[in-house]
């Protein structure tokens, strides 16, 4: 069971989220968009949440920023999630502004909101679970496509469920978090997106 709740923990790493909330996406909306289009927004998306980042994070290793491999030092934290933050600004008022694609603005625009919240917990010595904030999120995301585009993905959103618990599970055995920063994580990931269906998704309802 220990090893089956790591293998979560990496497969759900915080920076792989946005590009499977993008993937998904465009597998259910494919026949709405120009093969160019979907290649040249999962670049941006793969680019600017996964490839930067990483970068960046190596780059604050090496300068001696950051000395642990999982940002455990709250300190820590501020510096790349603020720069993390600036990414999806940047995502969401460039890369979405020549495309269409409400819903994905909508859920980054939601990420950016759950990261802000993050780093105002931070500034209140309070840690928060990245792992368990990305899984909420994309989960939520998945149930407001499934509902938006009346497709059920009830074995997806099962699965995801499921692995938000082993997540979960596996933040608490490596004692990387308490109970309570991983019900934070929670709160951030969920939070948002549920707010945001108010101006997205319940009026097409």
């Amino acid at each position: 069971m220990k090893r089956l709740s790591l293998l979560f923990s990496y497969a759900f790493n915080p920076l792989l989220i946005p590009v499977y909330a993008t993937l998904f996406y465009f597998l259910v909306t494919m026949n709405y968009f120009h093969k160019h289009e979907i290649y040249l927004v999962f670049l941006q998306v793969l680019i600017l949440t996964t490839l930067l980042p990483i970068s960046l994070f190596y780059l604050l290793r090496s300068l001696g920023l950051i000395r642990t491999k999982m940002l455990l030092d709250r300190k820590e934290r501020r510096f790349p999630l603020a720069i993390y933050a600036v990414l999806l600004l940047i995502l969401i008022k460039h890369s979405f502004s020549t495309f269409v694609v409400p819903e994905l603005y909508y859920y980054f625009l939601g990420s950016l909101i759950s990261i802000a919240f993050v780093l105002i917990m931070l500034l209140l010595r309070q840690k928060i679970s990245l792992h368990v904030m990305g899984v909420s999120s994309l989960t939520l995301f998945v149930i407001s496509i499934s509902t938006y585009y009346h497709t059920p993905f009830l074995y997806l959103i099962s699965f995801l469920i499921l692995s938000s618990g082993f997540v979960a599970s596996s933040r608490l055995q490596a004692k990387e978090h308490t109970t309570n920063s991983i019900f934070l994580g929670a709160i951030a990931g969920i939070v948002p997106q549920v707010a945001l269906w108010f101006i997205w998704l319940v009026p097409v309802l």
